[in-house]
């Protein structure tokens, strides 16, 4: 399988960079809607600027829904490598609406077949970053037991491990689970994305992530994982009729199948990710006296490569 090479990486970068200035003007405005749209139109046109035959898998929503970056869309120029694309042109809408930290405009790469077109329902995921042996977590465990395993593999007592949860009343048995552990639970508001790769970066205080989010978001931030050796496991929430008829849209027949990092992104990917609002991944981006300036972070499965780009320009 062709893979991604850094020079692509970097003019892939271009896209997230544009949609992340595109939604920093209007940061704190309280326009979830408007940020996401301006978002959404600035990444779609810096996409149809490279040379490539890319297709949307994971986007906006279904086309009749998402009249730009839909599931299945072709972008590029028409030329070039085929490509599959998964993107959050604003990922955390209310993180930035409301100017709070860790608003990211991401994207994960890969060649052709390389990522799961991801229906767009409920996932319940665990993820723990690099430097564990396979199996440490069980995403089918109790949420403390989970806890003491990683303390175990990690050579520390449990309450130095720090958990990542959503802020949601349907984790309120797990949230119990992992105080009575003794571990460190920091609870988001939004931001599922941003939460799965904190476990990635050892200076976020994040070893693990667990509970249910957005599929679809599940394979964005297994990209980043999978770039940095780190662990994640998935299995699809369907609550209802609608929800099953989305999965088999999108070719998935078992409902009850867990997932690995490998089975959610197969190819060598590259994951982009640039900041909107500051927190503790990225800097946002900063606009004033005629200067923009922004923090993108571009992860490299292929070599296992890690750039971080800081841009200053006109704007």
């Amino acid at each position: 399988m062709n893979v991604i090479t850094d020079e692509l990486a970097l003019a892939l970068a271009r896209a997230p960079i544009n949609a992340a200035i595109a939604a920093a003007r209007l940061v704190g405005r309280g326009d979830e809607r408007a940020a996401d749209q301006a978002a959404v139109d600035a990444m779609r046109a810096a996409l149809n600027t490279l040379q490539i035959r890319g297709r949307v898998v994971i986007g906006e929503g279904e086309r009749d829904n998402a009249p730009m970056l839909y599931v299945g869309e072709n972008v590029g120029a028409g030329k070039g490598p085929e490509l599959d694309i998964a993107l959050d042109p604003l990922e955390g809408t209310t993180l930035a609406a409301k100017a709070k930290p860790n608003a990211l405009s991401v994207m994960a790469v890969a060649p052709k077949g390389g990522l799961l077109h991801a229906p767009d329902t409920y996932m319940d995921k665990i993820a723990i970053g690099p430097g564990y042996q396979d199996g440490i977590v069980d995403l089918d465990a109790d949420a403390g037991e989970n806890v003491k395993a990683l303390a175990k593999a990690k050579g520390v007592s449990a309450d130095e491990i720090g958990v990542c949860v959503l802020d949601r009343p349907r984790h309120g048995a797990i949230i119990e689970a992992l105080r009575g552990s003794g571990a460190r639970v920091h609870l988001i508001g939004d931001g599922d994305i941003a939460g799965v790769i904190h476990c990635a970066k050892a200076d976020t205080g994040i070893d693990m992530y667990i509970g249910s989010g957005g599929a679809p978001e599940g394979v964005l931030a297994a990209a980043a994982l999978k770039c940095v050796g780190g662990q994640f496991q998935g299995r699809l929430v369907i609550r209802n009729d609608e929800e099953r008829g989305r999965a088999h849209d999108a070719g998935i027949e078992d409902f009850k199948r867990r997932y690995s990092l490998d089975d959610l992104v197969s190819g060598p990917a590259v994951f982009i990710a640039t900041g909107v609002t500051s927190g503790s991944l990225l800097d946002g981006v900063r606009i004033g006296k005629g200067e923009v300036q922004t923090h993108t972070m571009v992860l490299n499965c292929a070599n296992g490569s890690t750039t971080e780009l800081k841009t200053r320009e006109r704007g």
